[in-house]
């Protein structure tokens, strides 16, 4: 006889002193609240800081002129923020974090492979900033790298305790503000028209840079994807599919775009400076004083990005010690799991030389790699195969419906990432197609195609039907509210 599964839904996590009080567990209907429209924000301030804007810089630093590599910034962004954004929708119907959500894809212990992967990217992506923020503050008000490290760290952590719903409206504000700065930034860089014609050819188009900057930009905006459902599963079930995905793609897309641009308009500018001193020259284009004012609103949303890494962090942490040893998600838990990553982070950060950051957008590039067949698998499984069909206790069960390994995803995640290694590139290290394309890297499109397809083809195998059925029976009086909440599509 198959264990009992695991109750989820319990009358006891209400929020207490504004606090969140769930963490990797299901949130129930009566729970939901907010509204679709507060995912644009959440997601434009997601992208809109100082990072971003350096993720821009690339495709100038290659050799590209202004307006091809801005071509690519936004093109490479509408990329990849579309599968970015439809993992926001699966957080409304499941009412789950995201990462936990692929264990019908790779069974109880094997998402554990691509849970470890996005710890690393969470406590990775934290010691970055935090290594920027340092920088930042060092050059602006002279303060030693080591007080910002562990500022950053301490204000981060809190901020995640709090949890859901500060983020969200933190995020608000801080999009009010990037959004007034944006748009100063670029009416007075068009009304000043410093760039010259070269710069604006739209003849002198190099295929290297525009493909690195091209690919660079998506893969940036597809590394969201394991953070998605975290900040919508709170969100009325009935939000709607379409609303839940354009919110959260124009919200992503747009800021990710804009702050990529003022890096490649910058560098376009000065292109011997490094980024701070291109933003602060080229904001100072503007009027004097400007770049300050935009530096500053750049380094403001690093602490909503680190709040955002740590709450992430913290849950897939939880995910991962949940499936060593079942445990009763707690409110002390996450805080325990949050402060594990906020130590791990800032231990990087202290860590880091001369040539860290160089060696840390290598690891990121590998990072990228690992991520990309997982969206594509899970994405098909949840839009294609079982169609938002799953069985939340089944999802906590270890000897359930899903299995201990799922073959299917395991062997689909292989292969789709093998068939991205001729096309790669690390540094120095390139595949042979990428070395006969001049150095550009255009493995993610590969690895999308050869995941999801080969998991399509392994998963005509699956009765469908009758897991349907095993479904139904085992979430059978999950969550009463759930059965009387229509869907608007």
């Amino acid at each position: 006889m198959a264990a009992k599964p695991p109750t989820i839904v319990r009358d006891d996590h209400r929020p207490v002193l504004g606090i969140e009080a769930r963490s990797i567990d299901y949130v129930p209907i009566a729970e939901r609240h907010g509204k679709v429209w507060h995912l644009f924000p959440v997601w434009f301030a997601g992208d809109a800081h100082l990072a971003t804007i350096a993720t821009g810089i690339i495709g100038v630093a290659l050799g590209g002129n202004l307006i091809w590599t801005a071509i690519a910034v936004v093109l490479g962004n509408a990329f990849g923020t579309f599968f970015m954004a439809f993992h926001s929708t699966q957080g409304p119907q499941l009412g789950l974090p995201q990462m936990v959500q692929s264990r019908p894809q790779f069974g109880f212990m094997g998402a554990l492979l691509v849970w470890v992967v996005a710890l690393v990217t969470y406590v990775g992506y934290t010691g970055f900033n935090q290594i920027l923020v340092g920088s930042t503050m060092q050059h602006l008000v002279d303060l030693p790298k080591p007080i910002s490290y562990i500022g950053y760290a301490v204000i981060g952590v809190v901020l995640a305790i709090v949890g859901y719903d500060f983020i969200h409206k933190a995020s608000r504000w801080l999009t009010y503000l990037m959004l007034v700065l944006l748009v100063v930034f670029t009416i007075g860089l068009l009304a000043a028209g410093p760039f010259s014609a070269t710069q604006l050819d739209l003849g002198a188009f190099a295929l290297t840079p525009f493909l690195v900057q091209f690919f660079t930009a998506a893969v940036y905006q597809l590394s969201w994807s394991i953070y998605v459902s975290d900040y919508s599963r709170y969100l009325p079930r009935n939000v709607g599919v379409r609303a839940s995905f354009w919110w959260t793609y124009l919200g992503a897309g747009v800021g990710g775009a804009w702050m990529m641009l003022v890096g490649t308009f910058a560098a376009s500018l000065f292109p011997k400076a490094d980024t701070v001193d291109a933003v602060l020259s080229g904001g100072d284009k503007v009027f004097p004083g400007f770049g300050l004012a935009l530096l500053i609103g750049s380094v403001l949303p690093l602490i909503t990005i680190g709040t955002l890494n740590f709450y992430g962090g913290s849950l897939t942490l939880l995910s991962c010690v949940d499936s060593i040893k079942r445990f009763r998600p707690t409110p002390m838990k996450r805080v325990y799991a949050l402060i594990v990553v906020g130590v791990l982070a800032t231990a990087i950060a202290f860590a880091s030389n001369d040539t860290f950051l160089e060696d840390f957008e290598y690891f990121l590039t590998v990072l990228g790699y690992l991520f990309t067949p997982w969206t594509a698998i899970n994405l098909v499984d949840f839009y294609v195969v079982r169609r938002g069909h799953y069985s939340i206790r089944e999802i906590f069960n270890p000897h359930g419906i899903y299995r201990r390994w799922s073959w299917r995803g395991l062997v689909a995640y292989a292969v789709g990432f093998a068939a991205m290694m001729p096309f790669a590139i690390v540094g120095d290290l390139q595949g042979p197609v990428a070395r006969l394309l001049g150095g550009a890297d255009i493995s993610m499109p590969i690895g999308l195609l050869v995941a999801a397809g080969l998991y399509l083809v392994l998963c005509r195998s699956l009765d469908l039907a009758a897991e349907r059925e095993r479904v139904a029976i085992a979430d059978a009086g999950l969550d009463p509210d759930a059965e009387i909440v229509p869907s608007k599509e």
